[in-house]
């Protein structure tokens, strides 16, 4: 009996050595963790995209590198295009294909964007949609009247979407950096004049249709020899180091602009035959158009 008393007792004593040896034990772990605390701290930046966190400045870094996004020329895939649509809205210069050669494009609403653009290559015209955007941001085509006018606007709905860059008076609503051209002060003057163009291609009128506005473009060109590049791995080689933002392959383009017609002369004239064909009511270009040079380089 006194030795079961004995073992009971030393049962009961045990817990306080025991307690006493975890002492030095429980220090050693709750100081190694809140050492190693900050290292696996959770945010909400690991929810963003890689991507948009790449392009999360308005700079656009050269160093961030070019998106390069292949699609299929039959617009199979334009789910492929939200990237590139996603860094347009951001202020990003890329190049998207169209029924002609490829086009550098931005933001038409982007001060900076279209600063980036013009550095890059001018001058410019604008992608539309469909010729309520073309009447929104332009003074529109003539329209017949009892003068003997005749009705170039339904002339104009045969040829749209088509190969064709049209010349008309900008409208008030048109951002007025887009109606400016020049990278100098001397330069940087206005014009009341614009090229305005309804490619005929899927993933074209796929970019216009989810940015949900125009957009600001220009022809892409050699910055060396000064020809059409149509090869868009050629194009992020030239210019992907000169702060292009995206490039949307499509497939090698025809080595053909598009026709620019003036339509400001009556009859509308030809200043550059391109891809599309002339029509019946379209003059022939004699004597060289200074004013309009500047938009006759269009995609």
């Amino acid at each position: 009996m006194a030795l079961q008393m004995k073992a009971n007792g030393c049962a009961a004593a045990a817990p306080l050595p025991f307690r006493r040896s975890l002492t030095p034990f429980s220090s050693r772990v709750s100081f190694q963790p809140s050492r190693k605390a900050p290292r696996f701290t959770v945010t909400s930046v690991v929810k963003k995209s890689p991507k948009r966190l790449k392009y999360a400045t308005p700079r656009f870094p050269k160093e961030d590198g070019l998106l390069y996004i292949e699609v299929d020329p039959d617009g199979s895939d334009t789910w492929k295009l939200d990237s590139a649509v996603e860094l347009l809205k951001q202020g990003a210069v890329g190049v998207i294909p169209t029924d002609t050669v490829y086009a550098m494009v931005c933001d038409m609403t982007n001060h900076d964007a279209i600063a980036r653009l013009r550095r890059l290559k001018e001058p410019f015209s604008i992608l539309c949609r469909s010729l309520h955007e073309i009447d929104t941001y332009t003074t529109g085509f003539p329209r017949g009247n009892s003068d003997g006018i005749s009705d170039i606007f339904r002339a104009v709905k045969h040829c749209l979407p088509g190969p064709y860059t049209f010349i008309l008076t900008a409208s008030k609503a048109l951002p007025k950096q887009c109606i400016k051209y020049g990278t100098t002060t001397s330069k940087y003057a206005s014009r009341k004049n614009l090229g305005v163009r309804i490619p005929d291609d899927v993933v074209c009128q796929a970019v216009l249709e989810k940015m949900g506005a125009p957009l600001i473009s220009t022809s892409v060109r050699s910055p060396v020899e000064n020809q059409w590049i149509i090869d868009p791995v050629l194009i992020a080689d030239a210019y992907g180091q000169e702060g292009l933002n995206f490039v949307i392959d499509a497939g090698v383009r025809v080595a053909n602009p598009s026709t620019v017609v003036d339509m400001i002369k009556i009859p509308p004239t030809i200043i550059r035959q391109g891809k599309g064909p002339k029509q019946p009511w379209m003059a022939e270009e004699e004597d060289g158009d200074e004013e309009n040079e500047s938009v006759s380089d269009t995609a």
